[in-house]
């Protein structure tokens, strides 16, 4: 669960690199494979972008700030 902006910083990198992943699998691998060798990486982004918006739908009142 992301507590603070710094926090939410390193996430929203992660998500990008991830999809950059992703969008070089798609490519690379051949169609017949592209769900097995995606699949861990598509959950990720998604469980990722939940904690996200869950951070991003809190009222900054109960967010910390990292210094």
């Amino acid at each position: 669960m992301i507590e603070n902006d710094h926090e939410l910083k390193i996430t929203r990198e992660r998500i990008a690199c991830f999809l950059d992943l992703l969008a070089r699998l798609r490519l690379a691998s051949r169609p017949e494979e592209l769900a097995l060798v995606s699949g861990g990486y598509r959950a990720e982004v998604e469980r990722m972008q939940r904690e996200v918006l869950d951070y991003l739908t809190r009222p900054a009142t109960q967010t910390a700030k990292a210094g």
